[in-house]
């Protein structure tokens, strides 16, 4: 244990959710900006020692999981055995619930019947795949390194391996993408029989090869006006399709929205290990991780917490960010239960903005509860800016 006492236990006795970052990929792609690298074998087998000491060092803090998500980078390129150490100790170190749901993120080109098949008995059963377009031109844009045929076979094998969610990542809005193509690649997932889909905005981000593309003038995002029309034609089709646009981003079939992503959006406890990742006690302190690998390995081989910052929210600020993520769901956000909970003023200060947001149908109110329309969802974060707090 570290000389500092400085990250919390869980004091909420709410179960946690717990995230593993695993940051290693067989390339980058050209939009990516997470913390990633391409590593060999000797890197990876240190990372995983970091990993289980950084695991240690939470161990008598009280906190407890009934969810594991392995995201990166690229989990699903963890040799097997690799991959099973690393699950065998976190159960050994930390106090994971026996009927607690894993869930791993999949590159297509990674798998295969055997390896889907080990990855079941380990006890994963959300598999979300990066597909990212069932369009081997749109692949070959994006930097890819699987085909539409690789994706819609993992697809297949996921389910016949009975993986109880069998999700699909998917980007939209590129250059030059109109409503008809857009459409024939949602409905060819769809066609594909997954559970869950996750739709993403392509965003060109500084210091990615689309970045300089962009700075080059080479490259450039669709204009909002084809966003929003791709964004509106996203929740019409899939609705068409009985999936339930519950986030912003992410769209379920009943019974199949994700239980660990719903952690981070509701305000409730998480960890997370590894480079770069973020925690959250659930009542008002966050921290994350250092991003590059070598230097959180470091603090970790030295006994240090391996932080790159922290924060202790405010009330308000709180209230604030759990009204700001209720807008992005189509649940909502219950005003009073936010009262409650962080003792901050909200429906009386903001009973004029709730009316004039109504009146433009960008939200409905069932009691104290607001919930955003479709129009709504489509400008979830400027919604909540226009509330006081």
């Amino acid at each position: 244990m570290p000389e500092t006492g400085f990250p919390p236990g869980n004091e909420t006795e709410v179960p946690a959710g717990l995230y593993i970052h695993v940051p290693f990929c067989s390339s980058v792609c050209p939009y990516c900006d997470f913390a990633v690298t391409i590593a060999g074998e000797d890197r990876r087998a240190a990372w995983q020692k970091a990993l289980h000491a950084e695991a240690l060092m939470y161990a008598d803090g009280g906190w407890a999981f009934d969810t594991v998500y392995f995201g990166g980078g690229t989990p699903s390129i963890l040799d097997l055995e690799r991959l099973a150490d690393v699950v065998n100790g976190l159960r050994s170190a930390l106090c994971i619930n026996e009927k607690a749901r894993y869930f791993l993120e999949i590159n297509p080109e990674d798998a295969s019947i055997r390896r889907i098949r080990a990855w079941s008995d380990l006890g994963f059963t959300f598999a979300s795949v990066g597909l990212q377009s069932p369009d081997d031109g749109v692949l070959h844009f994006l930097g890819r390194r699987h085909s539409a045929e690789q994706g819609r076979l993992a697809i297949e094998r996921l389910k016949e391996e009975h993986f109880r969610t069998v999700s699909a990542d998917l980007i939209f809005g590129l250059p030059g993408q109109g409503p008809s193509d857009w459409r024939r690649q949602l409905e060819a997932v769809i066609q594909m029989g997954v559970d869950h889909i996750s739709c993403y905005q392509l965003t060109i981000h500084d210091g990615t090869i689309f970045g300089r593309r962009r700075r080059a003038g080479v490259l450039r995002e669709a204009p909002d006006d084809i966003q929003a029309d791709l964004y509106e034609l996203t929740h019409a089709v899939l609705a068409d399709a009985g999936f339930e646009a519950y986030e912003v981003s992410n769209f379920a079939r009943p019974g199949h929205r994700s239980k660990h992503n719903q952690k981070y959006w509701k305000g409730v406890p998480y960890l997370g290990f590894g480079p770069g990742a973020h925690s959250f006690d659930g009542t008002s302190r966050r921290w994350w991780n250092r991003g590059k690998l070598r230097l959180w390995q470091r603090d970790i081989e030295k006994g240090r917490w391996p932080l790159e910052d922290a924060e202790d929210l405010a009330a308000a600020d709180l209230a604030f960010e759990v009204l700001m993520l209720g807008l992005r769901q189509s649940d909502g956000v219950d005003l009073k239960a936010v009262e409650c909970r962080w003792g901050v003023a909200v429906i009386d200060p903001n009973r004029l903005v709730i009316e004039r947001l109504v009146d433009n149908g960008l939200i409905t109110v069932l009691g104290t509860r607001i919930q955003p329309t479709m129009r709504g969802m489509a400008v979830a974060d400027g919604l909540a800016r226009e509330f006081e707090v």
